[in-house]
C-alpha cells in the first residue's frame, strides 16, 4: 500500500512538471485567448476621516450650469449699473437725508441745508416787476417715506381763488419730476414715468384750502390727498412746506439715487380774477414738455 502511494506522487509530480512545461512554452497563445481585466483601485479614508455628512447612496445626477439671467426688484433698474449721467443744463440739485422727519407747518427756520435760487423767470416776464413781486429760494430733503420741499416767496399780493386742475392760475407750486431718468435721458418729450404735480398754498389765503394736484401723467391725474402741505405768511413772504409720498411719484427711494428735476412757482396778483401772470424757477431753461430741460436731483445720505 505504501508502495502503491510512493508511486502514485511519483507520477504526479511528473504530470505536473510536463503541464508546466507546456504552459511555458504557449504563454503567448493563452494570453491573446485569455481577456485581460483591469482592476482600478481607490483610496478609501479611514474611518476617522470621514464626515457622515458627505456619505449619500443617492444615484448622481448631472446639475445644470447657473443661469446668467439677472433680475432686480428695485425700480429704477438702470440707476444700478453705476454708469454716471452727463449733467443736464438744469443743473443738480441735492437732497438731504432727513433722519428726523421735519414738522409741515410753514416755518422756514428749522431747515439748514442748502437754499437754492428759483428766480429765473421762464413765463411772464414782462408781468413780473421784480424780486418783490415775485422771488423764491428752495430746500429739499428726503426720507424712506417723502420727498420734503420747503420755499420760501416774496410776493407783495397773494391771490389763489383757484382749485384742482385750476390751480396754477393762482399763487401755487409746481414740481417735474422724471421718475426713470436712465431710461430716457435723451428723450425730448413727456412720458408715462414723467410727473407735474401742482400745490396750492391755500385758498383763498394761506389758512385756506390746501390741496394738490397731478396733471401729468394724464391717466393718473387728479387729487393727490396723501401730500402734506403747511404754509405761513407775513410781511409779504409766503413760505411753504410739502411732504409728499414716494408713491405719488412712482418710485421707491434709494440713497444716491438720480432724477429729473424741477421746482417752479406761480403767480397771480390779480384777486378777482383766475390767471396766471408769471412763473420763475430754479431751473432756467424749463420746458414743459421737454425733460431733457430739467435739472437732476440726487438723494444724498
Amino acid at each position: 500500500m505504501r508502495k502503491r502511494s510512493t508511486a502514485m506522487l511519483l507520477f504526479l509530480s511528473l504530470a505536473m512538471g510536463m503541464s508546466a512545461c507546456q504552459l511555458t512554452g504557449s504563454t503567448v497563445s493563452l494570453v491573446t485567448q485569455t481577456p485581460i481585466i483591469l482592476i482600478a483601485t481607490m483610496e478609501v479614508p479611514s474611518a476617522a476621516t470621514m464626515d457622515p455628512a458627505t456619505v449619500t447612496t443617492e444615484p448622481l445626477t448631472a446639475t445644470p450650469e447657473p443661469s446668467l439671467t439677472f433680475t432686480s426688484t428695485v425700480t429704477p433698474t438702470a440707476t444700478l449699473t453705476g454708469t454716471p449721467l452727463p449733467n443736464r443744463g438744469g443743473g443738480t440739485f441735492f437732497a438731504t437725508y432727513l433722519y428726523s422727519p421735519p414738522v409741515i407747518d410753514g416755518v422756514w427756520d428749522e431747515w439748514s441745508n442748502t437754499a437754492y435760487n428759483c428766480n429765473a423767470v421762464v413765463y411772464g416776464a414782462g408781468e413780473r416787476s421784480g424780486e418783490t413781486d415775485l422771488g423764491a429760494s428752495l430746500r429739499i430733503g428726503w426720507d424712506w417715506n417723502n420727498l420734503y420741499l420747503a420755499t420760501k416767496i416774496t410776493d407783495d399780493v397773494y391771490a389763489q381763488n383757484a382749485s384742482g386742475q385750476d390751480l396754477y392760475k393762482g399763487d401755487s407750486l409746481e414740481l417735474l419730476f422724471d421718475s426713470y431718468l436712465y431710461e430716457d435721458f435723451y428723450w425730448a418729450e413727456m412720458s408715462g414715468d414723467d410727473y407735474q404735480l401742482g400745490i396750492s398754498p391755500g385758498k383763498p389765503d394761506v389758512n385756506g384750502t390746501k390741496e394738490a394736484v397731478a396733471w401729468f401723467p394724464r391717466s393718473g391725474g387728479g387729487a393727490r390727498n396723501g401730500v402734506v402741505i403747511g404754509s405761513v405768511r407775513s410781511d409779504g413772504i409766503t413760505r411753504v412746506e410739502a411732504a409728499i409720498p414716494w408713491s405719488v411719484l412712482g418710485v421707491s427711494p434709494y440713497a444716491w439715487a438720480t432724477y429729473g428735476f424741477a421746482f417752479s412757482v406761480s403767480d397771480n396778483d390779480n384777486t378777482s380774477e383766475n390767471i396766471q401772470q408769471s412763473m420763475i424757477s430754479c431751473v432756467p431753461g424749463r420746458h414743459l414738455l421737454d425733460p431733457t430741460s430739467w435739472g437732476q436731483l440726487l438723494l444724498t445720505q
